[in-house]
């Protein structure tokens, strides 16, 4: 007798609570952890030889084993879902913190409706992404991947290569840092980091990189930073921030390495503070407050002005964009994007800003976006052959590197590559022929 596989689906009731929708055969969905706030069902697995154990609701909308479960018949591959708590997002969405065959989770679910509802129009949650296995490109040759999955990296190109410094993958923090040589195709380790972090950016300031802040993996935001020096080929300490912070903005301007926004360790997401470090003087001064608190904000430097382009409050994600005049330290509002998002990356090409990737609040993004100063405005751009949330990006030559990141379903090693000139990112070792002539 040929094996049967189930999905076990969920319905949110319009009593607000959490209802089993009963099973689904031929195939269940095996979930995987997600990054932050949202987990997946993403994969078709082989059944698992498991006791099935119904799911109820309680009168407060709590997800536990019914007192039926014993009467009920026991089918293979249910999953043991135990609830601890949830919280309301958005109008459609909401955050569920649960354990699931004994692994923490954190769920996101998205409610839409359903024309074959119940006549009361119970909204289906459905998942927010869907993850399709694509075929093998066998004459394709992919570009070099990092040896490392990495998300809440930071990234910089330095003399001609691309550095991917520490993030974060299922495990822990890494200390680790690749160069990428995009004329070899091939990747390799520098010097590691003093300190384990993920969750920072890194910037170039008169030729050395700088990295400061983000956290260790053990809930502790740092206030420490360091500084590598390519001749040396070693790390160095450079003096503390006056507040621990993770995912703020770094970008270097005039000579000065600045931090902005970020989150603070009393858990308050989303500072103004802008802070700005003299690497001669190895001081930090304050400097104007963001007219609006962010962290996981992209930012960068333009024609002698610092851009901080979206990020988010707490949970909500933003489109708005600040630019900061060091000549009479102000920040003045910009237009806006057209897509909110947190966790993006940036690159400066010919005058403009190029916005790749981040989270909306619902999914991992594919999409870009650029921005004009002289226009003022913000126009889309082709996207992704992946998406990617707190990824980094670099500028080599005339193409932007995408590296690493957070799909909604994994956390990456994946290298792509971006050509202006054709408005396509590519994958494939195809991408790199105009470097190597």
């Amino acid at each position: 007798m040929p094996s049967t596989n189930i999905v076990q689906t969920l319905y949110y009731s319009p009593d607000h609570k959490l209802v089993d929708g009963g099973l689904v055969i031929d195939g269940h969905s095996e979930v995987f952890g997600g990054e932050e706030d949202h987990l997946q069902f993403v994969q078709k697995k082989p059944v698992r030889e498991s006791t099935q154990r119904q799911i109820s609701c309680s009168s407060s909308g709590s997800l536990s084993p019914s007192n039926q479960a014993a009467n009920a018949p026991k089918l293979p591959g249910r999953r043991e879902w135990k609830y601890i708590a949830s919280e309301k997002t958005t109008n459609n969405n909401y955050l569920c913190l649960a354990v699931l065959d004994g692994v923490l989770c954190v769920i996101f679910l998205h409610g839409r409706s359903s024309p074959q509802t119940s006549p009361s129009a119970t909204p289906c949650l459905m998942k927010s992404l869907s993850f399709e296995a694509q075929p093998e490109r066998l004459e394709e040759q992919l570009l070099s991947p990092m040896h490392y999955a990495r998300s809440g990296l930071g990234t910089a190109a330095l003399n001609g290569r691309l550095i991917a410094a520490g993030g974060y993958n299922r495990e822990e923090c890494l200390r680790t840092v690749e160069c990428y040589d995009p004329k070899e195709d091939r990747w390799t380790f520098i010097a590691p980091m003093r300190t384990p972090r993920a969750r920072f950016q890194m910037a170039v300031l008169m030729g050395q990189l700088y990295v400061i802040g983000g956290s260790n993996g053990h809930s502790d935001e740092l206030s420490c930073g360091e500084t590598y020096d390519p001749h040396a080929a070693e790390w160095a300490q450079v003096p503390e921030l006056r507040t621990n912070r993770c995912n703020a903005g770094v970008c270097s301007l005039n000579n000065k390495l600045y931090v902005v926004g970020g989150s603070d360790p009393c858990g308050q997401k989303g500072l103004k503070n802008c802070d700005a470090f003299d690497p001669v003087m190895k001081t930090w001064f304050n400097c104007a407050s963001l007219n609006i608190r962010r962290h996981q904000a992209a930012v960068c430097e333009l024609d002698g002005f610092m851009y901080v382009i979206g990020g988010a409050e707490s949970w909500n994600c933003l489109n708005t964009v600040e630019r900061y005049n060091p000549e009479n330290n102000t920040w003045t509002l910009i237009a806006p994007m057209n897509v909110a998002r947190r966790g993006a990356a940036v690159a400066v090409h010919e005058g403009k800003l190029f916005v790749v990737g981040g989270f909306d609040g619902s999914h991992a993004l594919r999409c870009v976006e650029v921005y004009d100063p002289a226009r003022n405005e913000w126009r889309m751009l082709g996207s992704m052959t992946s998406s990617r949330s707190n990824a980094g990006v670099a500028m080599l030559g005339e193409a932007i590197y995408a590296v690493g990141g957070f799909d909604g379903n994994e956390f990456l090693n994946t290298v792509e590559v971006y050509s202006p000139e054709t408005d396509e990112w590519n994958d494939c070792t195809e991408a790199l022929s105009p470097l190597s002539d």
